[in-house]
């Protein structure tokens, strides 16, 4: 297929050439404090992804979810919660999502909480070391141990990745695997609305690039798109990695999941986004996190959410609102049918 992506400020051809998919669940929840975000997985599935990537025409790979072990004894440290199980969750997603890209797969991970972004962010840079990250989230998710009000992981991952916080992130036991990866021109944050005092600070302090709801609103989605493509691909093509948070979008649209924020992202916005992204020809891989089947307020809230995250993906790999269909050459001809006439 031919697609345009945006580049330096102009608009040039790609051609994108349909390959393989692979889908590894990440069934994990303690990155964070509410029981049943390790079923996302299984919700997004049985909303029919599988389904709805193969018409896509791709091959997918389902290589179903990872089996983590989870410590009995996991004291806190510096008010890190599960440090040592979260750490070993991620290290095993590392090791499976290098694998996957290296064999040539467009990687989805299914969470799970956002602290899974260390091991899928981590292993996709194992084999592409000059990714870049886009981060669709209500939560900056930048806070290093010191600066977490929860201590809760799945509100530091990003922390873990970035070379500038280097000097700022202390021996956590569990990431004596890990070492920063990404510099922060390196990250695009998208959709941006309920941000830690650290946080801020740590954003405004090493010029992280952000779009706020409120910058979206100002600027729609359209030229903060713009802004974040250029920025990330001006100097060079390389791959992406989309981190997805369900909860990017509104409640009213995606209710079942943990840490909720209203005024998020309209379908229509965030569809722009994985268009947009899916039109550069360079998603490496992506994570769609947050899903919590056991936060809906009955089925039709959980259905609505994890189908939202099977559109998400879908249309990160290709499915358009123009029609998301097989090619085909033309349209067939009205046949005679001579017997049907005679009778």
């Amino acid at each position: 297929n031919n697609v345009l992506h945006w580049s330096g400020g102009t608009w040039l051809k790609k051609i994108f050439q349909r390959g393989s998919v692979a889908v590894l669940g990440a069934p994990f929840s303690k990155g964070q404090k509410r029981r049943g975000v390790e079923h996302g997985p299984k919700a997004i599935r049985d909303a029919g992804l599988i389904d709805r990537l193969s018409a896509l025409d791709y091959s997918v790979h389902d290589f179903g979810d990872l089996n983590f072990h989870h410590l009995e004894k996991d004291e806190p440290y510096m008010d890190v919660k599960f440090p040592r199980t979260v750490g070993g969750a991620n290290k095993m997603l590392s090791g499976a999502v290098s694998r996957a890209v290296g064999a040539g797969h467009t990687l989805v991970m299914l969470g799970g909480d956002h602290s899974l972004a260390i091991g899928s962010v981590g292993g996709h840079a194992q084999q592409c070391p000059d990714l870049c990250l886009i981060w669709v989230d209500a939560h900056a998710d930048i806070n290093t141990p010191m600066t977490s009000p929860s201590g809760n992981l799945h509100g530091q991952p990003v922390a873990f990745m970035l070379k500038e916080l280097q000097d700022k992130m202390p021996a956590i036991p569990g990431f004596t695997w890990t070492k920063p990866f990404l510099s922060s021109r390196d990250l695009v944050y998208i959709g941006l609305r309920d941000v830690d005092p650290g946080e801020h600070h740590i954003l405004k302090n090493l010029g992280i690039q952000y779009f706020t709801m409120r910058d979206i609103d100002r600027l729609g989605i359209q030229r903060v798109m713009e802004v974040t493509l250029d920025h990330l691909l001006s100097r060079k093509q390389r791959p992406i990695h989309l981190s997805f948070d369900i909860d990017a979008f509104d409640p009213s649209l995606a209710p079942a999941t943990g840490t909720p924020v209203n005024g998020g992202l309209t379908y229509r916005e965030g569809i722009y986004i994985t268009e947009e992204i899916h039109n550069t020809g360079l998603l490496s891989a992506m994570d769609l996190v947050e899903v919590n089947p056991v936060l809906g307020a009955n089925r039709e809230a959980v259905e609505a959410t994890a189908s939202l995250a099977v559109d998400v993906i879908a249309s990160s790999l290709g499915q358009t609102r123009e029609g998301a269909h097989a090619a085909i050459d033309e349209i067939p001809s009205v046949k005679d049918d001579t017997e049907q006439l005679c009778l």
